[in-house]
């Protein structure tokens, strides 16, 4: 079997809440405080899921972590029932529920020794996040455990924060082909930080083995950053030859869009005019924090010449002018040509959208451990799982519940023993 593109999704953990822990996020601000439902957000991400196995679409799931993270609180000198309130808050976040954030991938058709490359993020700009790369790479490295066929990193060192494939893009004219990789970060922010290092960027490059030539690193805008597009898979999002970006995504739109068409001639930039959409309003829909998917052509759900599919928040479609405008590209000459609208409202609360859920890894899935691999019937065991153990609703003050800390450890043993990965995730 030939590399196919695959849509890693996390699974929204039993301690989702809202506690408001992402500075720059202004979701997460926004909602800091308010009411989670655990419960409601695990089966909207599975609804996900489903969508994209019926668009013909290969589909791999990452597990919560284990919360509350005990080792971390350890290793503060405290404990959960001692910690204070923003510690224990950082210790219970279900953040790695957002994939894109768990690495950086590079896939074989680009690196020098013929492997799929994986870099486990750092995330050390914000501390609720700074403790999931242990845990996130448990899982890589039994994911992707073929040696032959993939090579997986630890994490950059500090203070090089490395936020992994929320700031990458790869551009190509198919996924098995080499490509061109595209690391953007950030240096100034304004009042939010840059949350990706160019030294951290530069780093994954390397040990990923990328050609130079192919390999670019662009700067994004202070503007964007400000405005609210903590990572750049908020202001652009790219697919085999296609990038769909904002006009203020990048600090050098025109240097980059040069240097990317004489790498690959075949490029379309389908730029978002900032006088059709602003800056704020993109950031508030999250029409770029979408999937940009090939969709397969011998699938009889689409029909032939359906290019690629835009799968993005029903945030999107309440919005009349953002959705106005999508359907009139849509209904354009251009390479987008589907629009597939996905309930993930309680993700969004947290400033997290359809492609802040996903890991997406271009290799052959027979490469792949299959306990990470699903289809329906997989899901149909994870959700029951989910209506059975996942809380319904968390507020602030329940994080500190004994019951509640019970409940949510018993719904990550129950979830991963199904999947039969007990005798390997050790929490």
């Amino acid at each position: 079997m030939t590399a196919r593109e695959i849509n890693f999704d996390g699974l929204v953990g039993p301690s989702h809440n809202y506690a408001g822990l992402s500075l720059g996020n202004l979701a997460s601000a926004r909602n800091a405080g308010a009411i989670s439902y655990p419960r409601a957000a695990a089966l909207q991400g599975i609804e996900k899921m489903r969508s994209n196995l019926r668009l013909g679409l290969p589909q791999g799931l990452f597990l919560p972590q284990w919360r509350p993270d005990g080792a971390w609180l350890s290793a503060l000198g405290t404990d959960v029932g001692n910690a204070e309130a923003h510690i224990r808050a950082a210790a219970m976040s279900a953040s790695s529920m957002w994939a894109a954030n768990a690495a950086t991938v590079s896939p074989a058709a680009d690196t020098a020794d013929g492997r799929t490359h994986l870099t486990v993020a750092n995330l050390v700009t914000m501390p609720h996040r700074s403790h999931e790369w242990p845990q996130t790479l448990a899982q890589l490295r039994l994911a992707f455990s073929d040696r032959n066929a993939f090579a997986v990193h630890g994490p950059v060192p500090a203070p090089f924060g490395d936020e992994g494939a929320a700031n990458h893009m790869r551009l190509c004219d198919s996924h098995g082909e080499a490509g061109v990789e595209v690391f953007v970060y950030g240096q100034s922010g304004g009042p939010f930080p840059a949350r990706q290092h160019v030294e951290a960027s530069k780093a994954v490059a390397r040990l990923h083995r990328l050609d130079p030539d192919r390999t670019l690193f662009v700067m994004q805008s202070e503007e964007a950053i400000a405005a609210g597009a903590f990572h750049n898979d908020v202001v652009a999002v790219a697919n085999e030859r296609v990038l769909f970006t904002h006009e203020h995504a990048f600090a050098d739109k025109e240097r980059f869009y040069a240097a990317l068409r004489a790498r690959l001639p075949s490029v379309e930039i389908v730029e978002v005019p900032a006088s059709a959409i602003s800056l704020s309003d993109a950031i508030r829909s999250y029409i770029f924090n979408a999937q940009l998917v090939t969709l397969p052509t011998g699938d009889p759900s689409n029909s032939p010449g359906t290019g690629m599919a835009l799968i993005l928040p029903t945030e999107a479609r309440d919005m009349p002018a953002i959705w106005n405008w999508l359907e009139e590209m849509v209904a354009g000459n251009g390479p987008i040509r589907k629009l597939v609208p996905v309930d993930v409202r309680q993700s969004m609360a947290n400033g997290g959208g359809p492609a802040c859920l996903r890991l997406r890894v271009v290799a052959d899935p027979a490469n792949i451990d299959p306990r990470f691999l699903v289809d329906e019937a997989k899901l149909d065991g994870i959700a029951d799982i989910v209506r059975n153990y996942w809380p319904e609703a968390i507020a602030p003050e329940d994080l500190a519940d004994t019951r509640l800390i019970a409940r949510i450890e018993q719904s990550w043993l129950t979830v991963v023993d199904h999947l039969q990965l007990s005798g390997d995730l050790i929490p």
